[in-house]
C-alpha cells in the first residue's frame, strides 16, 4: 500500500520560498504569475493492508513528524 502526503504551509503563514520562486519566475518572463505556494509531496510504501488502518497511522506520523502542525497543513491519499 502507498501513501502520499502533500504538506502546505498554512494560508496566512508568510512563505519566502514561494515568494522567491514567483519573483525568479517573473525574471524569467513568466509575469502572470501572482502568488506561489511551495509545499512537499512524500511518499511511503507501507506494508499495511487495511486503509483505513493505513491512513490513521500516516496521521500519526504527520502529527509527530512530518509536518509541522503548527504552521503547516496536510493530506493524506492511501493508494
Amino acid at each position: 500500500m502507498k501513501a502520499i502526503v502533500h504538506v502546505m504551509l498554512k494560508d496566512g503563514v508568510l512563505d519566502p520560498q514561494g515568494e522567491a520562486v514567483r519573483h525568479a519566475l517573473g525574471s524569467l518572463g513568466f509575469g502572470g504569475v501572482q502568488a506561489v505556494r511551495q509545499g512537499k509531496v512524500i511518499e511511503l510504501d507501507l506494508t499495511a493492508t487495511d486503509k483505513t488502518a493505513a491512513e490513521a497511522e500516516v496521521k500519526a506520523m504527520c502529527d509527530k513528524l512530518l509536518a509541522n502542525t503548527v504552521i503547516e497543513k496536510y493530506t493524506v491519499e492511501i493508494a
